[in-house]
C-alpha cells in the first residue's frame, strides 16, 4: 500500500470518526458500536482494506489508551473496590477462559483444551470504552463507574497473560495449571513493580513537568516506556502500564503546575478521541479476513463453537456476580472499606447495579488484537491449530456485545433507573468549594498578620473581596442544592440567568477585540494572548448542576 493511499485511508477515517461523534451526540447511540458497523461497510465495499496488525496495536495503541484511563482513574476509589475489581478483573477472566475451553475440548470436534482456553482468554477482558462514554452521559453512580473502569484497567493483563500460556500448550508443551500459576504470579509482580519504577522514576523530573511543553512529552512517552520496560523483563507490560497510569495520576496534583495539567487533558482528550476511533473502525474492518478461514469447517462445528464463546461471554458475568454478591454479608463487610467519612462499608452490590455490570461486559479491540497474535504455525511447523475458527469466534463474540449490548446499554440502565444522585455529588462539590475558599481567606490573614513587606494591604482587600464573594455564591448554590428532591439538580432562575450575564460578557469582550484586530490596531499574537485570558475565564464558569 502506497504512503498515498495510507494516508488517504487515515484522513478517511479521521472524516467518518468526527462524523460519527455528530450523530451519536444527536441521537444518544453509541460511537462505538456506529463506528463497528461503519468499519463493516468500508470492509464490504471494494477497495483497499487495513487488516489489524496486532503487535502494532498491542505497543502502539493499547499502551497510551490504557495509561489515559489510568490518569482519569481514581485510585482511592479502586482500592475502596478492591474486593469486586479483582473479583471481575483476574477470577472471573480466568473462569471465562476456562469454560470456553473445556466446552471446545468437549463438544467441538478435533478442537483441543489448551486453543479453547486462548480464545477464552482473548474474549474474557471486557473493553469498557463502549459501557464508559454510554454511563457516564446517563448518569452511571460513581461506584458502577469505577468498577467498570477497575476492571478494563486490569483485566487486560491477566487475560494477555493466560493468552501467552496458553499459547505456549497449544504449541504441544502441554497444560500444566501449577506452571501457568507459577507464570501469571511471577508476571503480575513484574508488571506492578515495573509500574512503580516508571511511577516514580518520574518524580524526579517534576521541575521539568511544571512546563506545559515538557509535562505533555513526558505523559505522552511514559506509557510507552513502562509498558517496553515491562516486556524487557518478561513481564506484564500492560500491568506496568496501569500501575504506572494510576499512580502518576494520583500524584500528579502535587507534581504540576495548572497550566500543565490543563494542556495535558486536553492532548489526551484528543489521544483517545482519534485512537478509539481508528480502533472501533478497524474492529469492523477485519470481517473479510475472519470470514476467509471458515470453509474448511463444518457447519455444525462453527455453530457450536460460536454456540459455546458467545454463550460463556453473555452468561457466565451475570452468573459470576449473582454468585459472588451472594457471599455472606459480614464477608462482604470483611472485604469492604471506608467512605470518605472513615466509616466501614459493605460493597455489597444490588440487583439492578449487578443487571447494569453484567450488560457492560462489551468486547473490543483488546479481544481481536490478541487473538490475532496467534501463530500460523506452531514450534513444530504444523499449523496452529482451528486459528481461523479462533478468529471468527473472537470476532461474533465482539460483534455482538459491542453492538447489541452498546446500542441497548443506554435504554437498560434508564428503565432500571440506575443513576447517580446528581444533586448530592453537586453538595458534595460546593461544599468542598466552599473549604477550599475559606482556606485561602486562612491564609490572607495569616499573610497579613505576618506583615510581610512585599504584601499591598489593598492586594489583599481585593483578593478577600473575591473569595468572599466566592464563598457567598457557594452557600447560596448549596442552599438551594439542599432543597433538591429525588436526586435531580434543582433549577435555579437566578443562578442560570448569572452564568448567562458572564457567558454574554465575555462574547463581548472577543468581539470588541476581534474588531480591534480587524482594524489593524491589534496585532495576532496580543488577541491570542488576550483570547486565552477570555479562555481560561469561560473556563471557569460552571455548567448547570456543578
Amino acid at each position: 500500500m502506497s504512503a498515498e493511499t495510507m494516508l488517504l485511508l487515515v484522513l478517511g477515517a479521521v472524516a467518518v470518526i468526527v462524523a460519527v461523534r455528530w450523530v451519536a451526540d444527536r441521537t444518544g447511540l453509541p460511537a462505538a458500536a456506529l463506528l463497528t458497523l461503519a468499519g463493516i461497510g468500508y470492509a464490504l465495499l471494494p477497495g483497499p482494506n487495513v487488516t489489524l496488525d496486532p503487535h502494532l496495536v498491542l505497543t502502539l495503541v493499547l499502551p497510551p489508551l490504557l495509561y489515559s484511563a489510568a490518569l482519569d482513574s481514581s485510585l482511592t476509589a479502586i482500592r475502596r473496590n478492591l474486593r469486586t475489581v479483582v473479583s471481575l478483573s483476574v477470577l472471573l477472566v480466568l473462569v471465562t477462559a476456562v469454560l470456553i475451553g473445556v466446552g471446545f475440548d468437549l463438544f467441538v470436534t478435533g478442537a483441543t483444551l489448551a486453543a479453547g482456553i486462548a480464545l477464552g482468554a482473548a474474549v474474557a477482558p471486557p473493553d469498557p470504552v463502549a459501557a464508559l462514554s454510554v454511563g457516564r452521559k446517563v448518569g452511571l453512580p460513581p461506584k458502577l463507574i469505577t468498577l467498570i473502569q477497575g476492571e478494563g484497567l486490569l483485566n487486560d493483563a491477566t487475560a494477555l497473560t493466560l493468552l501467552t500460556v496458553a499459547v505456549t500448550a497449544a504449541q504441544g508443551e502441554g497444560f500444566s495449571t501449577p506452571a501457568a500459576i507459577g507464570e501469571f504470579v511471577v508476571a503480575a509482580a513484574g508488571g506492578v513493580a515495573a509500574g512503580l519504577a516508571v511511577a516514580f522514576g518520574v518524580r524526579p523530573l517534576r521541575r521539568l513537568r511544571r512546563d506545559p511543553l515538557s509535562s505533555n512529552a513526558i505523559s505522552l512517552a511514559t506509557p510507552f516506556v513502562a509498558y517496553l520496560l515491562g516486556e524487557a523483563l518478561h513481564v506484564s507490560g500492560v500491568l506496568a502500564v496501569v500501575v504506572a497510569g494510576l499512580v502518576i495520576g494520583h500524584n500528579t496534583p502535587y507534581w504540576t503546575s495548572g497550566a500543565s495539567r490543563l494542556q495535558t487533558d486536553a492532548v489526551w482528550r484528543l489521544v483517545d478521541f482519534l485512537l478509539e476511533g481508528i480502533v472501533f473502525l478497524l474492529i469492523g474492518q477485519q470481517l473479510p479476513t475472519v470470514i476467509r478461514g471458515l470453509g474448511q469447517y463444518e457447519t455444525s462445528t462453527i455453530l457450536t463453537a460460536a454456540g459455546i464463546t458467545v454463550g460463556c461471554v453473555l452468561l457466565v458475568r451475570p452468573l459470576w456476580m449473582l454468585l459472588t454478591e451472594s457471599l455472606p454479608r459480614s464477608m462482604h463487610s470483611r472485604l469492604g472499606g471506608q467512605d470518605l467519612d472513615g466509616a466501614r462499608f459493605s460493597d455489597r452490590l444490588s440487583v439492578r447495579e449487578i443487571v447494569v455490570l453484567s450488560w457492560a461486559g462489551t468486547r473490543g479491540v483488546i479481544s481481536l488484537a490478541a487473538i490475532f497474535t496467534l501463530p500460523l504455525v506452531t514450534d513444530s511447523g504444523a499449523p496452529f491449530p482451528d486459528r481461523d475458527l479462533l478468529l471468527f469466534c473472537a470476532f461474533l463474540a465482539v460483534l455482538v456485545t459491542l453492538v447489541g449490548q452498546g446500542l441497548t446499554f443506554a435504554p437498560l440502565v434508564r428503565a432500571l433507573g440506575c443513576r447517580a444522585d446528581q444533586a448530592d455529588e453537586a453538595r458534595l462539590r460546593n461544599q468542598a468549594r466552599i473549604a477550599a475558599a475559606e482556606a485561602g481567606l486562612a491564609r490572607l490573614e495569616t499573610m497579613q498578620s505576618e506583615e510581610h513587606d512585599d504584601v499591598d494591604d489593598r492586594a489583599i482587600a481585593t483578593l478577600r473581596a473575591q473569595l468572599t464573594h466566592r464563598l457567598d455564591r457557594y452557600r447560596h448554590r448549596l442552599d438551594v442544592l439542599e432543597t433538591a428532591e429525588g436526586g435531580d439538580i434543582p433549577l435555579s432562575p437566578t443562578y442560570e440567568a448569572a452564568l448567562r450575564l458572564r457567558r454574554a460578557v465575555i462574547a463581548a469582550q472577543r468581539e470588541e477585540l476581534l474588531r480591534w484586530r480587524d482594524a489593524a490596531r491589534l496585532p495576532d499574537e496580543g488577541l491570542r494572548i488576550l483570547e486565552r485570558e477570555l479562555d481560561h475565564e469561560e473556563g471557569l464558569l460552571p455548567s448547570r448542576g456543578r
